[in-house]
């Protein structure tokens, strides 16, 4: 049975999507009162494991594959958003990504008081330096510089609490919310997916007009699968007119989604 929705607005990110990060960019840069204000719930891609353990619960990761066509159009798309916020991507390259790995680290970080500390510095990590982010060195490195166990971070994703404990809730909850894509943002029952539809989150939140009751995981940014399709690294609008069927099967793992949401 789906969870009672609640009053506190809450903010379903994601590290993989470029819409999810430019959601983020536009909460902190923007509207900072309402990223203080939101629960925020992470949400990714599990993987074969994941969702497993989702079906023994009765619940099913809600994700729609993309067409090649809207893959090659969020390239576009994305790169326009980025330029008109002054923002540099540097689109990473994924090999046989797990998506656990730069995920549930994100618990330890909370325990340990640097949450927001962690979303920042993966985004900036897979976003604006096109780093792997499913690669655990990488994971070791960014845990070693915010003064984390490097090791325990690397090795989250075979953590059998976090898997089954805290990661699983939290898949759970996304199921039960019905966070198909992200972004994704709910206030009371009313829901909003992707970055075009962030300017009418932000209205409801500040007017208090959602309806619902319940509870969430707390305010802030503190709180709290494989993909498909990443863009190749450094295309170009002309490479992306002029991408054949073998770029396209290359490239994997962004944002299989609509342009401003993700599946």
């Amino acid at each position: 049975m789906a969870a009672k929705r609640g009053k506190v607005p809450r903010f379903y990110f994601n590290f993989r999507s470029p819409y999810s990060w430019i959601a983020y960019r536009d909460l902190m840069d923007r509207y900072p009162d309402v990223a203080q204000a939101v629960e925020w719930h992470l949400w990714w891609e599990p993987d074969a494991d994941g969702e497993r353990r989702m079906a023994e619960h009765g619940h099913h990761f809600p994700y729609s594959a993309m067409s090649r066509e809207k893959h090659l159009y969020i390239l576009q798309d994305v790169r326009r958003l980025t330029t008109d916020r002054g923002l540099a991507v540097s689109w990473p390259v994924d090999h046989d990504p797990v998506w656990e790995v730069p995920h549930l680290p994100y618990f330890l970080a909370l325990d340990a008081g640097l949450g927001p500390a962690w979303i920042e510095r993966v985004y900036r990590a897979r976003w604006q330096e096109g780093r792997d982010i499913c690669d655990r060195a990488t994971i070791a490195e960014i845990a070693g510089e915010l003064g984390l166990p490097a090791e325990r971070a690397a090795a989250a994703a075979d953590d059998e609490e976090l898997r089954g404990g805290r990661g699983l809730r939290a898949l759970l909850a996304l199921s039960d919310a019905g966070a198909f894509g992200v972004p994704f943002f709910t206030h009371g029952y009313d829901k909003f997916w992707g970055v075009d539809r962030l300017a009418a989150f932000v209205a409801s939140v500040r007017s208090g007009s959602g309806s619902g009751a319940g509870s969430g995981s707390g305010p802030g940014p503190g709180s709290g699968a494989r993909s498909r399709d990443t863009p190749p690294a450094g295309a170009s609008d002309a490479d992306v007119a002029g991408a054949s069927d073998a770029d396209f099967a290359a490239a994997r793992s962004a944002d299989p989604g609509h342009a401003g949401g993700c599946g």
